[in-house]
Parts: C-alpha cells; sequence; structure tokens
C-alpha cells in the first residue's frame, strides 16, 4: 500500500501544480491566451501524467502490489472528477475542440492553438512522468522504469475491430458530453467521469479506451507491435468519427459545413393562435354607408 499512497500523492502535487499553473497565467496572459493556449496545457499536462500513473498502476498493481481492478477504477472516476471540477472548461481532448469548432463555438486559429496546446501538454506530461519514475521511489516505480522503453502495444484485437471500439467510445462519450453540457457542474462532472469509467472498464482489454489522440500518442504511439499508421487509424480516426457521427445524431446536421437538418424537422418555438374574425354591428354600420345606404341617424324632413 506504501506505493499506492506515493501515486496517490503524486496524483495530489500534480493536480496542485496545474492549478497553479492555471491561476498564475489567468492572470499574466490575456483571456484569449488563456482560454486557448494556457488552460488546454495545463489540462494536458494534469491528465496526461494522471492517466500514465494510473497506467501503471492498473498494468503492476494485481500482481505487484495485490490490490484488484475495483482500486483503479475507483482511482478513474475520482480523477476524472477532480479533472471535471479543476479543468476551468478546458477539454484536453483533440476531439472535443474539433467539436467545437464544427459547432461554431470555436474560430480556426482557436481551434489550432488548442491542438497545440494540448500536443506541447501531453509532451511535457510523458517527460514529467518517465522523470519521476526514474527516481524509482517505490518497487511499482523501478519495475516501470525497467520496462516502459520495451513496452507493446495496446491493440489487443483486429484493427478494423480496435478501430471501432474506439470510435464507439468516443461515439457514447460525445453523446454524454452534449447531453450534459448545459447540466449543473454537480451533475455534469459525475456523469462523465462514470462515463469514462465505464468504458474504460468495458474496452480497456481491447485498446486501452482512450478515445482522445493526444493521450493516445503519447501513451502508446511509441510502443513496438504495431505501425504509426495503424496507430492512426484506431486512435486517431476512429474517435474523430465517432465525435463526428454523435454530433450529426444529437444535431441534426454540422453547423459548420451545412445547415440544414438530415435528421429531425423543425418546428416553430411559438404557436400562433387561431383568431376567429367575428362582425360587430358598430364595425357594420359604416360599411353600409359606403355602399349608398343612408344612416337611421339623419334628420327626416
Amino acid at each position: 500500500m506504501d506505493a499506492l499512497n506515493v501515486s496517490i500523492a503524486f496524483f495530489f502535487l500534480v493536480a496542485g501544480v496545474c492549478q497553479a499553473l492555471r491561476w498564475l497565467s489567468k492572470r499574466l496572459l490575456s483571456p484569449r491566451a488563456y482560454g486557448c493556449l494556457a488552460r488546454e496545457l495545463a489540462g494536458s499536462l494534469q491528465l496526461c501524467t494522471s492517466c500514465l500513473e494510473l497506467r501503471m498502476l492498473m498494468d503492476i498493481g494485481p500482481w505487484g502490489g495485490g490490490f484488484g481492478l475495483d482500486v483503479v477504477l475507483t482511482l478513474l472516476f475520482l480523477l476524472f472528477a477532480v479533472h471535471g471540477a479543476s479543468f476551468d472548461g478546458a477539454s484536453a481532448n483533440p476531439t472535443v475542440s474539433v467539436q467545437e469548432f464544427l459547432l461554431l463555438q470555436s474560430s480556426l486559429a482557436a481551434t489550432a492553438a488548442k491542438l497545440l496546446a494540448q500536443g506541447v501538454g501531453t509532451g511535457t506530461g510523458w517527460a514529467v512522468t518517465k522523470l519521476f519514475w526514474s527516481w524509482e521511489l517505490t518497487q511499482f516505480h523501478f519495475i516501470q522504469n525497467l520496462i516502459s522503453s520495451e513496452c507493446s502495444s495496446s491493440i489487443h484485437t483486429s484493427l478494423p475491430h480496435a478501430a471501432f471500439v474506439e470510435g464507439t467510445c468516443s461515439f457514447l462519450f460525445h453523446l454524454v458530453l452534449l447531453k450534459s453540457q448545459q447540466s449543473h457542474p454537480l451533475y455534469r462532472v459525475p456523469a462523465q467521469a462514470a462515463t469514462v469509467t465505464f468504458l474504460t472498464y468495458t474496452a480497456g482489454s481491447s485498446t486501452g479506451a482512450f478515445f482522445n489522440p493526444a493521450l493516445a500518442t503519447a501513451t502508446t504511439f511509441h510502443c513496438s507491435g504495431n505501425s504509426f499508421w495503424d496507430y492512426v487509424q484506431v486512435y486517431w480516426l476512429g474517435p474523430l468519427t465517432g465525435m463526428f457521427a454523435a454530433l450529426l445524431l444529437y444535431q441534426g446536421n454540422i453547423p459548420r459545413l451545412f445547415q440544414k437538418n438530415l435528421l429531425y424537422s423543425q418546428k416553430s418555438k411559438y404557436k400562433i393562435p387561431k383568431v376567429k374574425v367575428t362582425a360587430h354591428e358598430e364595425g357594420d354600420e359604416p360599411k353600409r354607408k359606403k355602399k349608398g345606404g343612408k344612416s337611421n341617424s339623419e334628420p327626416r324632413a
């Protein structure tokens, strides 16, 4: 349990450092630079380091520490709950940034800046975690430091099935994300954390259940067992296709590409009441005058 406590302390340390980075950059940078660069970089750094350390616990913990999958899944849920509460609106996920671009919520320049910041953040997170492992503070880290240079691919099924799994995970995740985006954080954060935990439990044995191209690139692209193009198909094209399908199903269209709703008919929000026109005696009297009729109010000779 000492190794588990060290990992938990590492999680708290990373979250604290990234929160301080967000706090500092929010005061030094403009809102636009903070939202597109610093916030995404800090979120990606926090996500990558946490997921790499958690993945180490998942691989070594059951036989090296004697704890089961339930401990790792509980930590995963708590970590993503902390991420959702502390990210300050950052996605740390390229497919989410592309989704915002397709929804006209972000410009092309802002989306490109977010993708760049996410790449730098995940790369920095990978380097920081490797440095932490090299200190070999626990037996887990000693073992991980030995095997990290000879890691194997996370794809344990055929390529078409692996791409389908990653695409399905991305599809379900983005549906929950779209459905809960207007909800209160008290409900949105646990719902998204529970979704990530469920998808990891269900699909983790097949592909690792990343459904995040930046995180998958930092975690598994350098491992042997598959080519770069294989990884691109599974971890880039699969999640992007799942996001596109979820957006099309939820919206009925892709606002950035076309406005016409292909799936749902547009109905007006306002109902126009039908008004029955009734003739009043006062209103009819002037009409009779125009037709040449004499008014009853004329004096008689």
